[in-house]
């Protein structure tokens, strides 16, 4: 399997068990607690191997960034939280930022 579909499922396994630690209300709801632990096990094991052939620098930006925006998102739909310009504008900027340190790594 590619690394990067590792570290792109290591990503979804982050963001189901961070949506979970939210459901589990301070781990007094039985299933969404059990699946924190679940999903953060299936994420670090499959971002591990992924760090076999991805640089960790670029392997941790890409996790940060895309986790942060689509948990950022899931807490605006689902979760119902404010969206503001000021949100939106430091999304991006994260989003930017992993975008040029990939950039960097190509020269």
């Amino acid at each position: 399997m590619s690394a990067w579909l590792l570290l792109l499922f290591a990503i979804i396994m982050e963001v189901s068990g961070t949506t979970c630690m939210k459901l589990s209300q301070g781990f007094t709801q039985l299933w969404p607690s059990i699946l924190v632990f679940v999903f953060y096990g299936f994420s670090f094991t499959a971002s591990t191997f992924a760090l076999k052939t991805i640089d960790v620098s670029i392997a941790y930006a890409v996790w940060m960034a895309l986790g942060t925006a689509i948990i950022a998102v899931i807490g605006m739909v689902w979760f119902h939280e404010p969206l503001s310009q000021l949100k939106v504008i430091a999304l991006l900027t994260i989003i930017t930022g992993v975008v040029l340190l990939n950039l960097s790594s190509q020269v």
